[in-house]
């Protein structure tokens, strides 16, 4: 133990050098003569089983060769010691990357507010259909407009493809570009196919046969039967994984949220299995909204392969996941608020105490506790007198929606003046009623819209 605590404390030495020569602004050539020296010491030291981080840090070489096309979407930098990193929107590989170097294999993992993650042997789309699940009861808090989920599974391509006549070779480059297709028409994918990559017109053809399918389970048990792709035993695998994906989204309440696309693809080099994705139906329309223009607001899918690329001896763990497009949902709702001349609320705090003169601090201080006992959330501006009209501006701009006045006629007579921000108009609250009047104010379902 002894030993170890010095080795520690030599590591913990010689990173700060290597700080500091960073900091500096040191040349290349000495960073890296002392960055080596402290990776020897790192060797030396070796794991501590003991302790488990959750650290997910991306070297370049861990991101290369798993996005196909999409590569192109993977930042390079340097740090101040020329080491080559890169940074990426996914998070998917270096979580797996973690999974490979802890030798972990089982797991959920949540990532706030964006992925989600199940990483273990399990039965077939259970956990498939559970994240499914979370996607749809995400989007429909967030209220942001009706949705479907298109899915589709990459076994199901990849047979498709197969039949189709498309050389193994080109599998990735053509699933690339049949993941155009809810951006662009099917002749403009079929002339990227034929004019770009190489492809035989009659092949496209076929494979626009299919890809412009889509339905429900109908659909799945139509293809089962298809004298061609039944007889691909990987596409007749998806096809039968997807028929009880559906049976167990029927149970969970959102299959008529869900779409079986053909066109689906996700152009990412690394999924296996299932792949979906969710799209807004339309524009949400509303008295004063300009049209939005955004794509996919969440996706995700089964990567079962890609934990092994990373562990010395090829152990795979399977893995499925999600992830939410948190940047376009905020573009959603900032252009919506825009077009309705609406602020974002800064805060939850749904009333203000406020005082229409001076002296009041200590009733102020009396009613917001009573507030806050009541399980309200309130609050008060820290000053001992501050003006009314100052205390109404602090309302409009935090988003605060309602605002109770103690002014000296109020309290003689026993009531509060109980004001809506947003229309102006306030009435007259008798004290012991105020709690529920605010609370039934305030009851109404939360939107973002």
């Amino acid at each position: 133990m002894a030993e170890r605590a010095a080795l520690e404390e030599l590591v913990r030495l010689q990173g700060e050098r290597v700080r500091g020569l960073k900091q500096q602004k040191a040349s290349a050539e000495q960073i890296e003569e002392e960055v080596a020296k402290l990776l020897k010491l790192k060797a030396q030291l070796g794991p501590d089983e003991g302790k488990q981080k959750f650290v997910l840090k991306t070297p370049k070489e861990t991101l290369t060769g798993k996005y196909g096309e999409d590569s192109k979407l993977i930042y390079d930098l340097k740090d101040q010691g020329g080491e080559l990193l890169s940074l990426r929107y996914d998070l998917t590989v270096p979580f797996a990357r973690y999974l490979a170097m802890n030798k972990l294999t089982n797991i959920k993992r949540y990532h706030i507010a964006k992925d989600f993650d199940i990483a273990g042997q399990f039965d077939p789309m259970i956990p498939d259909a559970e994240c499914l699940k979370i996607m749809c009861e995400i989007l429909s808090s967030l209220q942001i407009g009706d949705f479907l989920v298109k899915v589709n599974d990459r076994r199901i391509l990849d047979g498709m493809f197969a039949i189709c006549g498309v050389p193994d070779s080109k599998f990735r480059t053509i699933c690339s570009s049949v993941d155009k297709l809810d951006k662009v028409s099917w002749e403009e994918v079929k002339n990227e196919m034929v004019g770009e990559k190489g492809l035989a017109p009659k092949v496209a053809d076929r494979i626009g046969d299919y890809v412009q399918q889509h339905g429900g389970v109908s659909l799945v048990e139509q293809l089962l039967q298809d004298p061609e792709l039944s007889q691909n035993k990987q596409a007749l695998e998806g096809l039968g994984d997807l028929k009880i994906l559906f049976e167990y989204l029927t149970l969970f309440g959102i299959a008529d949220k869900i779409s079986f696309d053909l066109s689906l693809a996700r152009g990412l080099d690394y999924y296996t299995g299932v792949i979906y994705e969710a799209v807004l139906l339309q524009t949400p329309v509303r008295a004063g909204e300009e049209p939005l223009g955004v794509g996919s607001v969440a996706a995700g899918g089964r990567y079962d392969g890609l934990v092994g690329m990373f562990d010395p001896k090829g152990r795979k763990v399977p893995c499925v996941g999600l992830s939410i497009g948190v940047e376009r949902i905020f573009s959603i709702v900032e252009q919506r608020l825009e077009a309705l001349e609406e602020k974002v609320r800064t805060t939850e705090t749904q009333v203000l105490v406020a005082s229409a003169q001076k002296k009041l601090l200590e009733e102020r201080l009396r009613l917001v506790s009573e507030l806050w006992d009541a399980g309200i959330k309130a609050e008060l501006l820290y000053k001992k007198n501050p003006k009314l009209l100052n205390q109404l501006q602090y309302c409009e701009e935090a988003g605060i929606p309602l605002v109770v006045i103690i002014g000296e006629q109020e309290l003689k007579d026993g009531v509060i003046k109980l004001r809506s921000v947003a229309s102006r108009e306030e009435v007259d609250v008798r004290r012991e009623d105020l709690v529920e009047e605010i609370k039934r104010r305030t009851s109404q379902p939360f939107c973002i819209c």
